[in-house]
């Protein structure tokens, strides 16, 4: 390969572990999933690149290392030779363990500079995409750990709320609404615990579908007192945390 004296960089942060994350660059389904129908790869070295991009453009390359679960990398080209033509390009995906799941990140080696600023947005979709690919199938329980989390909340056996939270929340969760302003999963429990106390026997129930974007899940819910009168409604914005669960709860009356 000639040289390649001009590079753009790119990273995005995954809440997934690096096992994870490597093998959504590895298997092929996934790979298609992100890239477009049709591509697929060859993870090993001398294995075949092949993407088909959604707008039609086709490129393809080679496999040149592959260090699991921490890099690999391959050539690049399009087969119309336009920006650059097959083998004329080298991407590098890294992959370093973050505090919040996984460090993503792209270093794309071209001989010219032209070709590289063509694809600075390129790369800009692809992660965008790559990042909602890796939520969707990670978070795809997502629902039930909701329906989960307002069971928990209405539970009135403090013991059996207490391990619910355990096993759906982080330690450190964070619960914010009109009436919580809490810290940590102890501090939670404590706080439904007093709810139980002042207000017994209400229930909340999700209504309608979530919505799900990259970690943040939008769920509706109602309040329902035990004589099934509606005591109050709203929504609730929650975070996940690379393990799936639970890292802190927005809730909007």
């Amino acid at each position: 390969m000639i040289g390649l004296p001009h590079h753009l960089d790119r990273t995005v942060v995954i809440r997934a572990s690096r096992d994870t994350v490597f093998g959504f660059l590895t298997n092929t389904a996934e790979w298609a999933e992100w890239w477009g129908t049709g591509s697929t790869i060859e993870a090993r070295p001398g294995g075949r690149v092949l993407i088909r991009h959604l707008n039609g453009l086709e490129a393809s390359g080679e496999v040149l290392e592959v260090q699991a679960p921490e890099r690999m990398v391959f050539t690049y080209g399009y087969a119309s030779r336009k920006p650059s033509p097959p083998g004329s390009s080298r991407v590098t995906l890294r992959l370093d363990s973050h505090p919040q799941g996984t460090l993503l990140r792209v270093t794309h080696e071209f001989a010219d500079v032209e070709a590289r600023d063509e694809h600075v947005e390129a790369w800009r979709f692809q992660f965008s995409r790559f990042a909602n690919l890796v939520a969707n199938t990670v978070n795809s329980a997502a629902t039930a750990q909701v329906d989960r989390w307002f069971a928990a909340w209405g539970e009135p056996d403090a013991v059996t709320r207490d391990h619910a939270l355990a096993t759906l929340a982080s330690a450190d969760l964070r619960v914010l609404d009109k009436f919580s302003a809490v810290e940590g999963r102890d501090e939670v429990q404590a706080h439904f615990a007093a709810a139980h106390r002042f207000v017994p026997g209400v229930r909340v129930e999700r209504r309608g579908e979530i919505r799900h974007c990259l970690w943040h899940v939008l769920a509706d819910w109602v309040a329902i007192e035990s004589s099934g009168h509606e005591r109050s409604r709203g929504t609730s914005l929650f975070e996940l945390d690379a393990d799936g669960r639970i890292a802190k709860v927005t809730g909007f009356w």
